[in-house]
C-alpha cells in the first residue's frame, strides 16, 4: 500500500486496514489544505478537513480548517452552525474554536454575538484567547 508499511503496527491487520496517521502527516494535509482553502479550493479543501475530522476526532485543527474553507467561500453561518456543534474535551480547544466562531459570526453580520463571544473568550490564556483578542483589537500580548 506504501513505503511505511514497514513501520505499522505489530498489530496490524493489514496495510489497508491498518494505515496510520502520523502527526507530521497530518500537519501536512491540514497545510495542503489550508493551502487549497486560501486559493478558493473549496472542494479539495473539504475533503482534505473532513478525512483529518474522521482521523483525528475531538480535536479542533480539522474543524477550523473546514470553517475557515466555509468562510473564505462566503459560507460564514455553515461556519458557525459547525463551530457551534462541536465537540472537543480539551477547554484550550474549545477556546480556540469559540474564538473562529466569533470571526465567522462577525463575518455573518452578527456582531453583537460575535463581540460577546469574543469577549468572554478573550478572558482566559492560550492561542483561543489571543486569536480573540486580536479579533477584538487589543494589542498583543505583552504590547
Amino acid at each position: 500500500m506504501n513505503d511505511r508499511a514497514g513501520s505499522l503496527p505489530a498489530t496490524a491487520v493489514s496495510d489497508e486496514t491498518a494505515f496510520v496517521l502520523v502527526a507530521d502527516d497530518a500537519r501536512l494535509l491540514a497545510e495542503v489544505g489550508f493551502l487549497a482553502s486560501g486559493r478558493g479550493d473549496a472542494a479539495r479543501a473539504e475533503i482534505i478537513f473532513s478525512a483529518l475530522r474522521r482521523l483525528r476526532p475531538g480535536q479542533a485543527y480539522p474543524l477550523v480548517g473546514l470553517a475557515v474553507t466555509w468562510m473564505n467561500a462566503g459560507r460564514a453561518p455553515d461556519a458557525v452552525t459547525l463551530l457551534e456543534g462541536a465537540f472537543v474535551a480539551d477547554p484550550a480547544e474549545r477556546a480556540l474554536l469559540d474564538a473562529w466562531r466569533g470571526f465567522a459570526l462577525q463575518l455573518a453580520g452578527r456582531n453583537g454575538e460575535s463581540r460577546r463571544l469574543l469577549e468572554s473568550v478573550a478572558r482566559g490564556e492560550g492561542d483561543g484567547p489571543r486569536l480573540a483578542r486580536g479579533l477584538l483589537g487589543h494589542p498583543p500580548d505583552g504590547a
